[in-house]
């Protein structure tokens, strides 16, 4: 009897592949460079002053960025075309973005937290572009729904590295329902991340120099993580899940950073 839908039968891993997954290892591994070391550390010193704000505006943090990433996966691809296009590159992705986050930082934390937006879809469109790079579709729902895992991916820490690699086989249904649950399980951890950026936003002025500075080490890392990601997509569409993240996972090792299950 023939099979109605047969499986895809994949190609074994070659030297060429192998080669592949562990450069996208070492890419992983150099993503929290010096910039976004610095960036964490700076952040990280005031935000403790951060903590002692009301829980109505760590509130209104988690809340700007759910908005921010809703917005951000609505409106990148309607702005991939016409003038968008030239703003296409990861160099005018940074330096949009170091405008934004210098603009931000002009008035504190409410024009960071205003600004906010403004780099989410900075930063969602320069993953598209990588999507696209790797053969995907950048307006497909399923290509816009993996943009948005690359923002769960965390941040520079000693506990917060690396991406979580059940993405490739994951598959949600394509409802305004699952896209909101997944901004839901996103947001905290963009959130914590944001929290080093708004923080170094927080003095008027002197934040304007800071917002610039993060922003553009913000995107360079989101950049390398979505290369990461759908650098893996690709491989796994020809040689199969398995066999693609065992051997990301024994390049991780090697280069001991920290691995992220679902």
């Amino acid at each position: 009897m023939k099979l109605v839908n047969p499986e895809s039968v994949h190609i074994p891993l070659d030297e060429a592949a192998v080669a592949r997954i562990n450069a996208l290892a070492g890419r992983q591994h150099r993503a929290n460079g010096l910039i976004m070391q610095f960036v964490t550390f700076v952040g990280g010193q005031i935000e403790d002053g951060l903590k002692l704000l009301p829980a109505k505006t760590h509130a209104q943090i988690e809340g700007a960025t759910k908005h921010a990433l809703r917005h951000s996966y609505d409106i990148a691809g309607r702005t991939r075309g016409g003038v968008g296009k030239l703003v296409g590159t990861d160099r005018a992705h940074r330096a949009l973005a170091t405008i934004s986050g210098a603009l931000g930082g002009i008035g504190g934390l409410p024009t960071a937290l205003a600004e906010l937006p403004v780099t989410t879809t900075v930063i969602f469109r320069a993953v598209q572009g990588v999507a696209v790079a790797h053969g995907e579709d950048p307006l497909a729902d399923d290509t816009r729904i993996e943009c948005l895992r690359v923002f769960g991916s965390g941040g520079a820490s000693d506990y917060d590295d690396g991406i979580d690699t059940a993405f490739v086989s994951a598959r949600l249904a394509l409802s305004g329902a699952a896209v909101n649950g997944l901004i839901g399980r996103i947001a905290p951890r963009f959130a914590a991340v944001l929290s080093q950026k708004l923080a170094t936003q927080a003095v008027p002025v002197l934040g304007a120099v800071a917002g610039a500075g993060t922003n553009f080490a913000f995107v360079g890392y989101y950049t390398d993580i979505a290369h990461v990601h759908f650098g893996l997509r690709a491989l796994a569409r020809d040689h199969g899940e398995t066999a693609v993240l065992d051997a990301f996972h024994d390049a991780l090792a090697a280069n001991k950073t920290p691995v992220k299950r679902a």
